[in-house]
């Protein structure tokens, strides 16, 4: 009886540190949205272009992709029916400044006969699809070579404007250094803490309002994980030192951080 007892405040005890973390987290989001304001991404003029634009990012810088992406452009690819058209040598050539172009080329190939075999080429289709169920589509993309989960779910938010928490190193780095998941927390671990984050919300907001929160969340997290939450932590004005300082924590990988955080502050900056 007593070894079930503390398992069961064992759980207890865990499940209030995961509350206690998403309220940190959400916390944060909210601090960063008052320092960088308004951030709009996904930076890209239409739907199939972030689809293309998430694949080309993959292990590259964003300068990179947007040279992919003019060259695209320039050669009339920039579509289903243009990159429906073209053969693989010549996209890889015209990729080629994303790197890793073998593999790349044939995963855009592979997502155009995807979108052709099922929504008859058409995003809107995919779109209506994903609204219906994000789950299902979720699985279907994860099934196309080269999509994995941070991948397939900047498609659903991005492209298609599903609430899906996008996943990334940044954010990974932010929350291991914070203390409010293990070191080697995995993808979905890191995925539920942010989504507990905007729960208390998610009775009262639609879909699209929900989306909208995740793109922003996303956005600042790139944000700040590129000023300051790099391989090696930037702690000195760091918008989110003041949580390290609270917790009376520095980070928990690299380079300590240094203490004193800055005080709250708002201003109108974005990107």
């Amino acid at each position: 009886m007593a070894g079930i007892k503390h398992r069961r405040h064992e759980r207890e005890g865990n499940a209030a540190d995961q509350r206690a973390a998403a309220r940190r987290l959400r916390a944060m989001y909210q601090h960063l949205v008052e320092r960088f304001g308004p951030q709009q991404w996904w930076p890209a003029n239409s739907a199939f272009e972030v689809v293309i634009g998430a694949y080309l990012t993959q292990n590259t810088a964003w300068t990179s992709v947007e040279r992919s992406i003019a060259n695209l452009k320039a050669g009339g690819a920039l579509s289903v029916a243009g990159l429906r058209a073209v053969g693989e040598e010549e996209l890889r050539q015209l990729i080629r400044p994303s790197g890793f172009m073998l593999r790349k080329a044939a995963a855009i190939k592979a997502f155009v006969a995807f979108l052709d075999a099922i929504y008859g080429g058409e995003m809107d289709a995919l779109r209506r699809d994903a609204a219906l169920d994000r789950a299902r589509v979720r699985e279907r993309l994860l099934a196309l070579p080269g999509v994995g989960p941070e991948t397939a779910d900047a498609i659903l938010l991005y492209a298609l404007g599903a609430p899906a928490m996008v996943v990334d190193e940044y954010l990974r780095r932010i929350a291991t250094r914070h203390g409010l998941v293990p070191e080697n927390a995995k993808y979905a671990e890191v995925q539920a803490l942010a989504e507990a984050a905007f729960a208390p919300g998610r009775e009262r907001e639609s879909a699209n309002e929900l989306a909208r929160h995740y793109n922003e969340f996303h956005a600042l997290v790139v944000q700040i994980g590129k000023l300051h939450c790099g391989r090696v932590p930037k702690c000195e004005g760091c918008p989110l030192a003041w949580d390290l300082e609270r917790v009376g924590g520095a980070p928990s990988a690299a380079a300590p951080a240094p203490r004193g955080a800055p005080g709250r502050r708002k201003a109108s900056d974005s990107r």
